[in-house]
């Protein structure tokens, strides 16, 4: 049997960056560098500095703390920080062990001891290693690829916990895998999202925290109270550093569901000009581009969106961009899924830069000089400890 083994703490190192604010006046009180004024090394990253990645390992945005960030200045978090809070624990599943080490470091907090082991004909055994009788459990488990096999140790974990004792159960999905089946665009399909769903609230779990749902609808279809964080802050910050002037950007919607998404994102870049690129979908992970709705000639163009699966979508459109003039192209994606051939196409030229978030582990043979991988340790940290103590999470985004 194989078992789950978590590093205790993280060794850091300190260093600084600037940054130059690409949000209008308007968005003033929507700069997002209030939440990550500074940066902290973390490992097997570099800083966001350096022009090209160190070993073509993904960069990633860190915090200096010289200057807290605004929630760390909390009186309540400080005395989080520093006392022995014994009712809150923080689990980690094993689809991303770095991303709740990190989490838990940010918050001053150690993973909680779980004992996860696979028999030899792959059943899961979930282990409790101290006591939760009466805590407010957090389990940060994404339901990344394999999917089946990491949602499964999701429910098991839930189970422990509730047969422990536990007072409150949060199941913390930093991607929520089957949210592209969320309806029925056909006859005799399958809604997927909706029975993941029940699965999760049959299972135990009392909240889900989610990380950019792939529509909004998929909140509904939990009986129980659903947390949803927006990756957007910690992309809207690092591209903030980039030094683009907000009179060459232009925001692109990849397709006309998440032209709401791009729009939104658009606002908070100096209210940048929109485009769309329409698209005929001929089958399952396969794309077509047909048309360009905007201008984008001679502009820096921003390709937002909620994940990057095959890249077949989002590398046709980059494709369209430049033949109709783009000076650059940027994609920017929340949940790199990385399905082959995505990182072939990734890395083909079409971009500039490809920027992600880390809410999935990004396996060696996926980097490549152009990926950007952010962290959102952070933010899931602030979200967390905002549950705990029963305030809000909305106003994080405002």
């Amino acid at each position: 049997m194989a078992s789950l083994t978590l590093p205790s703490s993280y060794s850091t190192s300190l260093s600084s960056s600037s940054s130059t604010c690409l949000f209008s006046s308007s968005c003033s009180s929507l700069r997002y560098s209030a939440f990550f004024p500074k940066r902290t090394r973390l490992p097997s990253y570099v800083n966001c500095e350096i022009n090209k990645p160190v070993d073509e390992k993904p960069i990633i945005p860190i915090i200096n703390d010289e200057t807290l960030p605004a929630f760390l200045q909390a009186k309540r978090l400080q005395n989080a920080v520093t006392s022995n809070n014994t009712k809150l624990k923080i689990f980690s599943g094993t689809a991303n062990p770095s991303l709740s080490q990190e989490t838990a470091w940010n918050m001053g907090l150690e993973l909680g001891k779980i004992n996860i082991k696979r028999f030899a004909d792959g059943e899961i055994y979930v282990q409790l290693q101290e006591s939760v009788r009466g805590c407010d459990v957090f389990l940060i488990q994404p339901t990344c690829p394999p999917a089946n096999e990491n949602l499964m140790e999701l429910l098991v974990m839930v189970d422990a916990c509730r047969r422990a004792s536990a007072k409150r159960i949060t199941a913390v999905i930093p991607y929520f895998g089957y949210a592209r089946a969320d309806r029925k665009t056909q006859g005799r399909q399958s809604i997927a999202a909706k029975l993941v769903a029940n699965m999760i609230t049959k299972g135990g779990a009392d909240r889900v925290l989610a990380c950019d749902l792939h529509s909004g609808q998929s909140m509904g279809y939990f009986d129980i109270p659903v947390d949803h964080v927006h990756c957007q802050p910690v992309i809207l910050d690092y591209l903030a550093s980039k030094k683009i002037s907000s009179n060459d950007l232009v925001v692109v919607s990849p397709d006309v569901g998440g032209v709401a998404r791009a729009r939104a994102f658009a606002k908070k870049l100096s209210d940048a000009p929109l485009a769309i690129v329409d698209k005929r979908r001929q089958g399952h992970n396969l794309a077509e581009v047909m048309n360009l709705i905007g201008d984008v000639k001679g502009k820096v163009a921003v390709m937002l969106d909620d994940m990057i699966d095959t890249a077949g979508t989002i590398a046709k459109g980059a494709e369209l961009l430049h033949d109709v003039g783009a000076r650059e192209v940027y994609a920017c994606c929340s949940h790199a899924v990385f399905s082959p051939p995505a990182v072939e196409r990734l890395s083909s030229g079409l971009f500039q830069e490809v920027i992600t978030t880390n809410t999935i582990p990004v396996m060696d043979k996926n980097y490549f000089p152009q990926l950007t991988v952010l962290s959102v340790a952070n933010l899931l940290g602030e979200t967390i400890w905002r549950v705990h103590d029963d305030s809000s999470v909305s106003s994080i985004f405002q």
